[in-house]
């Protein structure tokens, strides 16, 4: 398979072959025998309606679960079946046209250089948590626009994720918790896109974080839970998260996260290099609107192997009759 190189994430054929031996997948014929075997599989599941998904989705699926095929299977299905559940999370395509008000609140940045063991880090920056029902409808919308970025050109073992709240009312922000789309969009996020985070780190001041990392622990696993980290401020980070693979903003050696979210870089030649642009080209819109469409006909399932855990979700399958 023709490897992804993209300036953005700094992912090199070096880093491929690296990732995918942490999985005993560097054996291309080995490779090419597991991305087979998933699309054969899903050719037989009558409920899925996409059939031709891209090889690199399917080898993506696989590293994400460690090079478990059947993990691999499960992962596309609850994706699938999320797009059909939830379809709201997978409306907006553009993210400059259509989320520019959430924009304007929040950024979330995949930062270009990963650990030595192949961890991506990923910024999120708040500047503003007076948010609406509606704007968090956005933000969710806006992480899953890059979700869907970083399955088609991102080749790592997980995430870091940093989160910034010293500049927003943490109390204001535990009450957006309440919205019942929260659990059913990590679930997306976690088990439909396999997001795996070997930590989170929140830097607040604020005592009210402890209410914060209470409440999301209830909506995630226990294993994910401990890994949740607060820091009062970036020495404490940088106790833990290398320094230098972080923006100067931070006090590290990467370029201002302003250039990396919005700002044009001067060269002509590489005048697209930013996220605002490159999650809002007409390439990624039009993947979005096609993986979109990755959806399920429930009318199909084998309703016999239905997976318990799609059931008991707010607004989950209302009209559908289920033995």
């Amino acid at each position: 398979m023709d490897s992804v190189e993209n300036s953005l994430l700094n992912v090199t054929p070096a880093v491929i072959h690296n990732v995918r031996k942490l999985y005993g997948l560097d054996d291309q014929r080995r490779l090419d025998e597991a991305i087979k075997i998933l699309e054969d599989w899903i050719e037989k599941q009558p409920h899925i309606v996409k059939k031709d998904f891209a090889k690199r989705f399917l080898e993506t699926a696989i590293i994400t679960c460690k090079g478990s095929i059947e993990k691999a299977k499960r992962q596309i299905d609850f994706l699938c079946t999320m797009k059909t559940m939830v379809p709201k999370f997978f409306e907006k395509h553009n993210l400059k046209s259509d989320l520019k008000t959430i924009l304007e609140k929040i950024w979330v940045i995949p930062l270009p250089q990963m650990s030595d063991d192949y961890y991506r880090l990923i910024l999120i920056k708040t500047f503003d948590n007076e948010l609406s029902l509606e704007l968090i409808l956005q933000y969710f919308q806006y992480i899953l626009i890059l979700a869907e970025y970083i399955r088609a050109h991102d080749y790592v073992q997980g995430f870091t994720i940093i989160i910034d709240y010293r500049d927003v009312n943490m109390f204001n922000l535990i009450t957006r918790l309440t919205t019942p789309d929260v659990q059913p969009f990590l679930n997306v996020l976690i088990k439909g896109y396999g997001g795996r985070f070997n930590s989170l780190h929140i830097i607040t001041e604020s005592k009210a974080v402890e209410i914060l990392v209470s409440t999301v622990k209830q909506l995630i696993s226990e294993k994910l839970g401990k890994r949740i980290q607060v820091h009062k401020n970036l020495e404490e980070l940088y106790e833990v998260v290398p320094k230098d693979l972080l923006p100067e903003e931070y006090g590290g050696k990467l370029k201002s996260y302003y250039k990396m979210q919005a700002t044009p870089i001067a060269s002509p030649a590489k005048k697209h290099l930013n996220w605002w642009r490159n999650s809002s080209s007409e390439k990624h819109i039009e993947n979005l609107k096609i993986m979109s469409k990755a959806c399920t006909d429930e009318s199909k399932r084998n309703t016999e192997k239905f997976n318990e855990e799609y059931m008991g979700m707010p607004g989950t399958f209302r009209n559908l009759t289920v033995d």
